[in-house]
């Protein structure tokens, strides 16, 4: 019984000393987890439009707070469809909508920063149409290229930081900051982190 006491004793204390440290472990790379999140919807939407040969959209959906890819179909919105939907962490937790204050975007490229709007298109998701949300939207062709909605390349950064408080515009710790650049006549992803003073590319 007392063998069985101290091995109990033994996993309580280890078990206070390592919890504080993988709670905060999953703080500090929770921005690169949603990254990694993100970039990987953005490759398989790519692989989509190359093996399907045709459209295929992707939404970073701040209504839904999650990733869509949504397959277009061809022509007309009524039949674009839901293929895949990944949840992003909390607004309060981890950002994706603005750039943060404090920051500058990585340039070189300095290509414009995300916009999200209103959407118009909407999609079907089961017999549900889905439509009105704010978001911000590519569209991935299966020559390699992205788009907008008028069918011209667009390049773009998006960024992942958490904020200092929720619905705060300042990062808790530019460390933290991730950016996500796209280029639009290739399809190309750049992974960005920020080191205090500026984005270095990894």
């Amino acid at each position: 019984m007392t063998e069985l006491m101290v091995v109990v004793a033994v996993l309580i204390i280890m078990a206070a000393i390592s919890i504080p440290y993988l709670v905060n472990y999953r703080k500090v790379y929770r921005s690169d987890d949603q990254a990694i999140r993100m970039m990987d919807m953005m490759r398989e939407a790519g692989q989509l439009a190359l093996t399907r040969r045709r459209s295929v959209r992707l939404e970073i959906d701040l209504t839904d707070n999650a990733v869509l890819i949504i397959d277009e179909r061809g022509t007309g919105a009524s039949d674009d469809e839901l293929v895949k939907m990944v949840p992003l962490d909390q607004a309060s937790d981890i950002r994706v909508d603005v750039i943060p204050n404090g920051v500058s975007k990585p340039n070189p490229p300095n290509y414009a920063d995300a916009a999200y709007t209103i959407d118009t298109t909407g999609h079907k998701r089961g017999s549900t149409t889905v439509i009105g949300h704010s978001v911000w939207a590519t569209r991935y062709q299966s020559d390699g290229s992205v788009v907008n909605g008028a069918g011209n390349p667009v390049s773009a950064n998006l960024y992942v930081w958490p904020p200092v408080s929720g619905g705060s515009l300042t990062p808790r710790n530019k460390l933290e900051v991730r950016a996500i650049t796209i280029f639009g006549g290739s399809g190309a992803i750049r992974y960005w982190k920020h080191n205090g003073t500026t984005f270095i590319a990894t």
